[in-house]
């Protein structure tokens, strides 16, 4: 219930609006960074172009060219080429931008617009020793930037700026720098959490799988017996009977119809015993064997459930490509008691129950060692 629970939740936030677009988002986010960033270069194209700054305008245009061939690149899986690409034309405009325009207007902001784009991508670019590179990518950043602080912080700019276009210049660095940190760092935290969650889930399967049977989705024996050794240690539950079940000719059905079709028997097998025993543990316990548990029951209780799905499985037979296979079961039925001390003992005595059932010609219940036939 619980793993249902969970899963439902996390697949109703992936469901949504804002999961779907973050899901898309870390899919394609090289091709987004690099959409982004032609973009930016367009705006600055324009910028420059009104205040008339032609060596920068040449260069965000060459820009705009470089990051559309980007975009290609990306189509094509030439990533490195497409991260290295990034981070050389940003550290170059950051250059180029504060010869012509100075310091004050703010366009060595970028450098740090890459820091998220440097790690980020090249934490999933690199592995192991190769992160050295994202470390020394990082610390040339840095030395770009103090040069540039040094350099140009007293010196008069090559193109004089109107103090409006300074303006815009600053709040548009700025604005990119903030939103390269918070993208970066929010598909980074979403990609983690959802990494977590599959692998949680992944971890429920795997756990589930340990304990269900993959065919039926039964319990198998791993799942099964601490649920009755459980009940063996509860006083207040320890009124309980556990039935054995083994499919009549079932080694026939397989050689008649092949195991495909036995597979669908036991799967519709499975069916009519969890329709007709709600409430109980079922476990496939090996081939076409089934044990069930009954809680809180008296063996002529238990006696009349089970021998109501004995008549069920023999009267719905399974359907397989409009053929119709006939199936019955042999069952052994046996009720807790005190000289039982592990689940292991009940469980033999019901099997040797239903042996004994096999021997006498089969489809029929075994619910006491005085050979008490019901047919």
């Amino acid at each position: 219930m619980e793993q249902a629970t969970n899963q439902k939740l996390t697949e109703n936030v992936n469901s949504t609006f804002l999961g779907r677009t973050m899901q898309l988002l870390i899919r394609n986010a090289f091709e987004f960074t690099v959409v982004v960033m032609c973009f930016v270069h367009a705006l600055l194209f324009v910028i420059f172009l009104i205040s008339e700054i032609m060596p920068l305008v040449t260069y965000n245009l060459i820009s705009v060219a470089v990051y559309i061939t980007c975009f290609f690149l990306c189509k094509t899986r030439h990533i490195l080429a497409v991260y290295a690409s990034i981070i050389l034309e940003v550290t170059i405009y950051a250059v180029v931008s504060t010869y012509y325009v100075g310091l004050r207007c703010g366009t060595f902001f970028f450098l740090f617009s890459i820091i998220p784009i440097i790690i980020y991508f090249g934490s999933h670019l690199f592995k192991g020793p190769e992160r050295r590179g994202v470390a020394l990518m990082l610390f040339l950043d840095f030395v770009t930037f103090a040069v540039l602080y040094v350099c140009f912080s007293d010196l008069p700019p090559v193109y004089p700026v109107a103090p409006v276009v300074k303006t815009i210049l600053v709040i548009f660095s700025a604005f990119a720098m903030v939103f390269a940190i918070m993208f970066y760092n929010a598909i980074y935290i979403y990609s983690s959490e959802n990494e977590v969650t599959s692998l949680e889930q992944r971890n429920r399967k795997l756990s589930a799988d340990a304990q269900e049977d993959a065919l039926t989705s039964l319990l198998n024996r791993r799942g099964f017996l601490p649920v009755v050794e459980s009940l063996m240690k509860d006083n207040r539950h320890d009124h309980f009977c556990v039935a054995f079940c083994d499919l009549d000719n079932f080694k026939k059905v397989n050689d008649t119809y092949g195991h495909d079709a036995g597979d669908e028997v036991l799967k519709h097998v499975t069916l009519l015993i969890k329709r007709e025993m709600q409430g109980c543990e079922i476990c496939r316990w090996g081939g076409e064997e089934i044990v069930i548990l009954m809680k809180d029951t008296d063996l002529e209780k238990s006696r009349a459930r089970i021998e109501k799905l004995r008549e069920c499985v023999e009267v719905e037979p399974t359907v397989f490509f409009s053929k119709q296979i006939p199936i019955t079961v042999t069952i052994g039925l046996a009720v807790n008691k005190s000289k039982f001390k592990t689940p292991e003992d009940i469980i033999k005595v019901a099997d040797a129950r239903m042996y004994y059932g096999k021997q006498n010609g089969k489809n029929v219940l075994i619910y006491e060692d005085e050979q008490q036939i019901v047919r």
